[in-house]
């Protein structure tokens, strides 16, 4: 949808400007979104989710309440490794939003879980040429990418709290 406007918008602007016989103003026609955005939003990658009480599982759920973009952003670690070998996402929000949580999923595969935590939103930005009004999507996205490994590595330390909170048998029992 988001491809078919920017075409019919370049259309009408070249046909008034061949109709007027003068070149095409730039400042006249409305920001157009950059081609990484508008490929991530027509084909987004990993779109899905996993079962989130996996314990292999990290579940990252934030929102823009200005805006109303909500981003479900979950990754699947290896135990034995530490590296994150798939991730996928669900976001309800524009073409911008869907995107930078299509490039966040496709930059965690293969890291390890330290690693990820070094993302920053700025890059993402730079990697769809996001306008200053849509910077909130690619902040979206690092503190999805954030909160799904805090909900791994919260996932991680709970069976051994749980262990640990287990009585010793007590001597009249034994």
């Amino acid at each position: 949808m988001l491809r078919l406007g920017s075409k019919r918008l370049l259309r009408q602007a070249t046909a008034a400007a061949v109709a007027a016989s003068r070149p095409v103003q730039v400042a006249a026609m409305p920001r157009l979104y950059h081609e990484n955005v508008i490929d991530h939003y027509n084909n987004p990658r990993n779109v899905g989710s996993f079962e989130k009480n996996d314990a292999t599982v990290g579940t990252g759920l934030v929102g823009a309440p200005a805006c109303g973009d909500v981003m479900k952003l979950q990754i699947k670690v290896d135990e034995e490794t530490g590296q994150i070998v798939d991730a996928c996402f669900k976001t309800f929000g524009c073409g911008s939003a869907i995107a930078s949580s299509s490039v966040a999923t496709e930059w965690v595969k293969g890291k390890q879980i330290q690693e990820v935590l070094s993302i920053k939103n700025t890059e993402i930005a730079k990697h769809l040429s996001l306008p200053p009004v849509k910077l909130h999507c690619s902040m979206l996205a690092e503190d999805a990418i954030k909160a799904a490994v805090k909900d791994y590595e919260a996932k991680r330390t709970k069976p051994s709290a749980a262990s640990e909170a287990e009585p010793a048998p007590r001597a009249a029992d034994v």
